[in-house]
């Protein structure tokens, strides 16, 4: 795995977003969109405890769905957020979304869920029989049989996944924000799928925004935004950013 060794430095944040280093209250990390990928997550997970043991870790969501193994990382995402509450925290991402919106209406969500990439989460865990083209009876019982294997534990933990965290001037999200609106006047619907504006304009209130949801070949910092999906289903290459004040280290 590829570590990319750039600092960010304030002073490259353009004037009008008002030239603020990133200053949460304590250095933390962000764990960019795993989609699936427990390997790669198991191995990221080794280089953070090596990197810095204590610091919190925040995983920005998109779990599930595309990679093999979405089975295999929600246990592991979860066993750590019930063993570590004050150490861990899972935000919900749109593919986790589409994945409660599939259980609540099988026939409505169905399809759309299977073609990006609701197929492969229900294989790994052993339901690989039902693709996009299945009769809503077909549909029905995929949602009945994938509820019961979820278990209500764990249906449960990814029914109350928060949508942002926040420390000092730093908040971590799934997809975006609207850079016109404070953060605690976000909707839902904008931190989960993104903002038409998000990436378009810098915010003016000094705020970084750390995300994932849109591939970008190389992570990096920028006019308030820190992106960190770099595609670990496609690429493998999954990143972490480890925040500190006035600073961004990718891994």
């Amino acid at each position: 795995m590829k570590r990319l060794t750039r600092l960010f430095r304030p002073t490259a944040a353009p004037p009008d977003f008002g030239d603020a280093p990133l200053s949460p209250e304590a250095p933390f990390v962000a764990v960019g969109d795993i989609h699936g990928c427990d390997d790669l997550l198991a191995g990221l997970l080794d280089r953070l405890a090596a990197h810095d043991r204590q610091a919190p870790l925040v995983f920005v969501g998109d779990y599930v769905d595309r990679g093999a193994y979405s089975a295999q990382v929600l246990a592991r995402l979860q066993d750590m957020q019930q063993s570590r509450p004050a150490q861990v925290t899972c935000l919900r991402g749109n593919h986790e979304e589409m994945l409660l919106l599939f259980l609540g209406d099988p026939e409505k969500y169905g399809a759309y869920w299977l073609r990006y990439g609701g197929a492969a989460t229900l294989s790994s865990f052993g339901l690989g029989w039902v693709n996009e083209r299945a009769t809503p009876e077909a549909l029905r019982d995929a949602a009945h049989d994938l509820r019961a294997a979820l278990g209500e534990g764990a249906l449960g933990w990814l029914q109350s996944l928060p949508r942002a965290w926040h420390s000092g001037n730093v908040s971590v999200v799934h997809a975006g924000a609207d850079p016109a609106l404070p953060m605690d006047q976000q909707t839902d619907r904008a931190l989960t799928w993104g903002h038409p504006d998000f990436l378009r304009l810098p915010r003016q209130d000094g705020r970084w925004v750390v995300h994932g949801h849109t591939i970008t070949d190389e992570p990096g910092a920028d006019q308030g935004r820190v992106a960190i999906d770099t595609g670990a289903y496609a690429t493998g290459r999954l990143t972490a950013v480890h925040v500190t004040p006035g600073g961004a280290t990718f891994l």
